[in-house]
């Protein structure tokens, strides 16, 4: 299964892709993460990124496609992957369709977690509570879900067009939106196998 997760910041992108990739046996991928490792280890890209992203910023795509690319060659992800964070924008989805196809490995299915800003702003304000992230604090939330909205949510009508996209309501208990992501998926794939 090669899957894309689209969402707001704070969606639950990550907390959905922890659920899914041992039931899927594919990795799941977070540019975010990548990010955030290449920060904490102070590498020249991890310090310029840190600066991009305290700011409530995107890094550019120049720098997201090539950690992608090189991690997309890893053995565990040849069976699949689920995606988380990217693509962010028309570029990213055009130049991710273009990697894939190179490397023969296009996307199977495109869930977008559909979850209102003021939930996202409360469930980002607890997370920055508990675990201190700077781009978790409400101002920069705010910044990211405005950058969202111009940028990112364009993607999803990218893979509506495609017919690759899934919507499903991203609020309520954890197992329930498991669950509908899950359908989502069967649904997705009965209609391409069907």
């Amino acid at each position: 299964m090669r899957l894309v997760l689209l969402g707001a910041p704070g969606s639950g992108k990550g907390t959905q892709a922890t659920c899914l990739k041992t039931e899927l046996g594919v990795p799941h991928i977070s540019t975010g993460d990548m990010l955030r490792a290449a920060v904490a280890a102070g590498t020249a890209m991890g310090l310029k990124a840190k600066a991009v992203m305290d700011a409530g910023q995107l890094v550019s795509d120049d720098i997201l496609l090539g950690m992608l690319g090189e991690r997309l060659t890893h053995d565990d992800a040849k069976a699949g992957f689920i995606l988380d964070g990217y693509p962010r924008n028309l570029a990213q989805a055009d130049a991710l369709d273009h990697l894939l196809a190179k490397i023969d490995q296009p996307l199977d299915a495109v869930v977008k977690l559909d979850v209102p800003n003021e939930v996202i702003i409360s469930r980002c304000e607890i997370r920055f509570k508990a675990e201190g992230r700077a781009d978790d604090n409400p101002d920069t939330v705010r910044k990211r879900l405005a950058i969202y909205a111009e940028q990112t949510a364009p993607v999803a009508d990218f893979y509506a067009r495609r017919g690759k996209l899934q919507v499903v309501d991203g609020v309520g208990e954890l197992s329930e939106v498991t669950a509908r992501v899950k359908r989502a998926l069967q649904d997705r794939s009965a209609a391409v196998h069907g």
